[in-house]
């Protein structure tokens, strides 16, 4: 099980530090027009803090693990991220987007997986 926690940490990492680096990078009209069409609901510096937020929470399932420098932060970073996408799957829900909720709902559970296993019975 151990394994499997690294494995979904790491894809969960990948995804998000995509994700974060995309709204970091780009401005809140590209991201409109690429397919973000939730961006429209929050301001230009909602949108970089919520790739922040990613990006940071990413590096946090990973880091304290692989380094050993305080690794409950990787439980502690899984929810985190796990409550940023419970948020975005509100959001999509709310505005009627019920396709782009169920990628966000995936990375909900995966994250919430994580959280579960680190501060549970897998710690470490």
């Amino acid at each position: 099980m151990n394994i499997v926690l690294w494995v979904v940490a790491a894809l969960l990492t990948l995804a998000f530090l995509g994700a974060g680096a995309m709204k970091i990078g780009r401005p809140k009209e590209e991201l409109a027009k690429s397919g973000l069409a939730w961006t429209e609901d929050f301001s230009a510096g909602q949108v970089k803090a919520i790739g922040v937020v990613e990006a940071l929470g990413a590096l946090g399932l990973v880091l304290p693990g692989v380094t050993g420098i305080a690794p409950i932060l990787v439980p502690v970073a899984a929810t985190g991220l796990a409550v940023a996408m419970a948020g975005a799957v509100l959001v999509h829900v709310r505005r009627k987007e019920l396709p782009q909720a169920v990628p966000a709902a995936v990375l909900l559970v995966l994250a919430a997986f994580v959280a579960w296993g680190r501060f549970g019975p897998y710690p470490l």
